[in-house]
């Protein structure tokens, strides 16, 4: 299996609310070696403002992205770089949510079919009541993590993938253990997925409803009017053509 493990820094919390990618970091791990990897690495301008209270988390602010390319100019690249492959993401409805708005308003394919590992999920269901956030399991697992002072989206990418071959049993990986994968669009469902379910269940509801009751003296007056013209315009209605 091809894992692509990833991360992305990002100017808030909700991308409905206008929140753009700053920077997203992803690493390729095949066969279980960390020491066998492809890395995609870009900082992005998201043509917005920074908060002061987010750059003190990851430390990117506006200067330091000023001159970077948007996610419109490297989508492609990223694409082509996940392709194939299974993301393996830390709290994925969060990274995949800016993603797939992302991909959505730049009119490129989106990956709802692209398989994808939580591994928040995943430590949960193995460590109940106990704390899973990455800094957490990198101490659970005795993964190094003494240089990171900031949160960076590739070194972030490093760290769980390390996690993950950990949770999974190391090189080898541990046989009946149920990674959960799911497609991205079971994580995430974007507005203009809602507003088309919603319209489906609007059709069904009025699929559903009972037919009208017609009183005979408009069926009659009905019957006269298509009378009158069928004989104005020497032509059958065309539901009554074939």
């Amino acid at each position: 299996m091809r894992l692509i493990m990833l991360d992305t820094e990002t100017t808030g919390l909700s991308p409905q609310n206008g929140d753009k990618m700053v920077e997203i970091g992803a690493i390729e791990v095949r066969n279980r070696d960390m020491m066998q990897t492809r890395t995609f690495h870009q900082y992005l301008n998201p043509e917005r403002n920074i908060p002061n209270e987010v750059v003190r988390i990851h430390g990117i602010d506006n200067a330091r992205v000023k001159d970077e390319p948007t996610f419109k100019d490297v989508a492609q690249d990223f694409l082509d770089f996940i392709q194939g492959g299974t993301l393996v993401i830390h709290n994925a409805p969060f990274d995949l949510g800016f993603i797939m708005a992302e991909l959505e308003s730049c009119g490129l394919p989106n990956i709802y079919d692209m398989p994808v590992i939580d591994t928040l999920v995943m430590a949960r269901k193995q460590f109940p009541r106990q704390r899973n956030n990455l800094d957490a399991l990198c101490d659970r697992f005795e993964v190094e993590r003494g240089h990171r002072d900031l949160h960076g989206a590739l070194l972030d990418s490093e760290l769980l993938g390390e996690v993950y071959l950990a949770m999974t049993g190391g090189k080898q990986f541990s046989l009946g253990m149920d990674t959960g994968v799911k497609p991205a669009s079971e994580y995430v469902q974007l507005p203009s997925a809602l507003r088309s379910q919603t319209e489906q269940k609007e059709t069904a509801i009025l699929v559903r409803r009972a037919s009208p009751k017609i009183r005979d003296e408009d069926l009659q007056r009905h019957q006269t009017l298509m009378q009158r013209i069928t004989k104005e315009s020497g032509q059958q209605p065309l539901w009554k053509e074939g």
